[in-house]
């Protein structure tokens, strides 16, 4: 039986295509500035995003950490979701780390924080408060590609109040395709952005933060510090490349079958399934635990994480044929 793994778009494994571009990956050492390979994922990631320079780092964690350094000093403070991934999911660096204070405010069923709850949680210049610095945004968040009125709201009220502006865009290839537009449109508003290789673009490791030549030469020193200096990482760095130039534009079918698959999962009346826009669902049974649907599914070669909701994920290396399987297995596990 051929295990279906719906956990998340980060499992997904390197295309023959991409495994011959890393195999002939031209290398240097990237400490010294020397790997060309790297050189150019930086140069074309900063292209495509509409910013001016890229950096090549391990992780979407140290990606968003380097360009919080970057922004900020101890003592200041950045405005944040409430369960954003900056703030809830990356242990807290930016405070361990950085001795930076993060300001979490309530998002709603889109994402998206009230503005006028910003404005309020700007503090004064007052040695009393933390200095804040920085304003933090999503996308996509939990798979929903925020409104892009929204991007301009927030854009001119981080201007209006002197704040920096970055983007946790681990899946922002998804929101551009969601929407239709070039990743540019989304990108090009914020003074930094992060993206992630290894989520639907399916390489095998990687992120990208680009913004300003000064930011991102402050930020390889950070990712020094972090311990994210690479040597002959142009391998990788080549399973990047192949990523922009061939994995984008498929992502539409990611989507395509995540609708699908909320189709038939809300055909059953079993399942009660929110749709992100992009290529996450959120499912939640009813008259059965989550935990013992997922246990259920695993013996039909179907993985998911446990849980009360479970969350599904279609990524590169789920193809149609997985999609009927995937709800097949549904079925027979209701059913049971």
């Amino acid at each position: 039986m051929k295990v279906i793994d719906l956990r998340s778009d980060t499992v997904t494994r390197p295309t023959a295509a991409m495994r011959d571009a890393m195999m002939a990956a031209e290398v240097g050492d990237d400490v010294y500035g020397e790997d060309p390979t790297v050189n150019r994922l930086e140069a074309l990631a900063a292209e495509r995003l509409g910013l001016e320079a890229g950096l090549f780092l391990p992780s979407g964690t140290q990606s968003n950490l380097a360009g919080l350094l970057a922004h900020c000093q101890r003592g200041d403070e950045y405005i944040v979701g409430h369960n954003a991934h900056t703030y809830q999911y990356e242990g807290g660096g930016a405070a361990v780390l950085g001795g930076i204070q993060p300001q979490p405010l309530p998002l709603d069923d889109r994402g998206c924080m009230d503005p006028a709850a910003v404005v309020a949680a700007i503090k004064p210049d007052d040695a009393h408060f933390a200095r804040t610095r920085l304003l933090c945004l999503e996308n996509t968040w939990w798979g929903r590609p925020l409104p892009m009125d929204y991007l301009d709201r927030m854009q001119a009220l981080a201007r209006d109040h002197g704040l920096a502006f970055h983007l946790d865009g681990a899946r922002v290839f998804n929101a551009a395709v969601s929407h239709g537009v070039p990743v540019a449109d989304i990108t090009a508003r914020f003074d930094s952005v992060s993206f992630c290789l290894s989520k639907g673009l399916g390489a095998p490791v990687g992120s990208v933060l680009c913004g300003s030549t000064s930011l991102i030469h402050e930020a390889r020193r950070w990712r020094k510090v972090l311990g994210g200096g690479m040597r002959q990482a142009g391998i990788l760095a080549a399973a990047g490349i192949h990523a922009l130039e061939h994995h984008v534009d498929r992502l539409a079918d990611d989507h395509r079958r995540a609708a699908w698959l909320a189709d038939e999962l809300e055909a059953t009346g079993k399942l009660a399934v929110d749709r992100s826009g992009s290529n996450i669902l959120m499912v939640r049974p009813s008259g059965m635990a989550g935990e013992a649907l997922a246990a259920r599914l695993q013996d039909q070669g179907v993985r998911v994480n446990p849980g009360p909701t479970l969350r599904l994920v279609t990524h590169l290396d789920i193809d149609d044929a997985a999609i009927e399987q995937t709800v097949a297995a549904f079925g027979k596990s209701l059913a049971a």
